[in-house]
């Protein structure tokens, strides 16, 4: 799910009214770290946590959005709230998660598919728009980027940011303490490569590092080698087997690891975590 966080955040920044909002209101690349972990907690809090919990997160996207507004160098206004932006993410990310997810081994049938999207529109909902506004199967979601691809570009300042992302955006101590840099390039770069063909040539990044070059075949290769990898360590390091929000997630649904396909009986409540206190 990280790879595909990054992938969509590559995509997003080939909109050029997006990008711009984002580069003149974001403290992203004076807080790389800072940003990517509060993206990954909303996700994981309006996956997991209690329709309270998400209506929550969403009120507070929305008071930022109230508040993003601006002007591109052509002279055309933006505003974060303005719906057809605020579909492009969406979109984005909902794309990302279920291309890498599913060529990073889940195997998902057609309509579970179309079931998780249609179940992301209530994620649309949170930020301000109507269900109409957003695709609700694989079929529409794919005619949106048909759609929208004539107005996506590749910036001087997308392709500046696509740079530091592949490149690691860790503070210089981490980078030069630990091997997080290397780490972070063969993440990152298998979330280039895992973007769609006409995506990769709107960048025509030369020479990119690492898995940033992968053919196609290749990086489901490494998409199912990371995840299995994942996987495995999730086993043996308590701290990586659940989070939070999943732990209280199966504990509201009565779920066994969903990893398993299978299902506790609902009579029975959840076993305690033994890595738990």
């Amino acid at each position: 799910m990280g790879v595909a966080g990054l992938r969509a955040m590559l995509l997003q920044a080939l909109h050029p009214v997006a990008l711009e909002a984002f580069v003149e209101h974001s403290t992203f690349h004076q807080d790389w770290w800072g940003r990517l972990s509060r993206t990954a907690e909303y996700i994981a809090v309006t996956t997991f946590g209690s329709a309270t919990d998400a209506m929550l997160a969403g009120s507070r996207v929305r008071a930022i959005h109230a508040r993003v507004h601006g002007t591109l160098p052509s002279g055309v206004a933006y505003d974060a709230e303005d719906p057809q932006l605020l579909a492009w993410v969406h979109c984005c990310l909902v794309a990302s998660f279920l291309e890498v997810v599913t060529r990073g081994g889940l195997s998902l049938t057609g309509a579970e598919q179309d079931a998780y999207i249609a179940e992301q529109v209530r994620a649309a909902m949170l930020v301000g728009l109507e269900p109409d506004e957003v695709p609700h199967d694989r079929a529409a979601l794919q005619d949106y980027f048909r759609v929208i691809r004539p107005a996506l570009e590749c910036t001087t300042a997308a392709r500046r940011t696509a740079m530091d992302l592949v490149t690691s955006p860790a503070p210089a101590r981490v980078a030069l303490t630990t091997p997080a840099s290397p780490a972070w390039a063969d993440i990152a770069g298998l979330a280039f490569a895992a973007l769609p063909p006409w995506g990769r040539r709107l960048y025509a990044l030369p020479e990119l590092p690492g898995a940033a070059g992968l053919p196609d075949a290749a990086t489901t290769v490494g998409l199912r080698t990371l995840r299995t990898a994942l996987r495995g360590a999730q086993g043996r390091v308590p701290p990586l087997r659940e989070a939070p929000h999943l732990r209280a997630a199966k504990t509201r649904l009565r779920l066994t690891d969903p990893l398993t396909d299978t299902c506790t009986d609902p009579s029975v409540e959840p076993s305690p975590d033994p890595t738990e206190p």
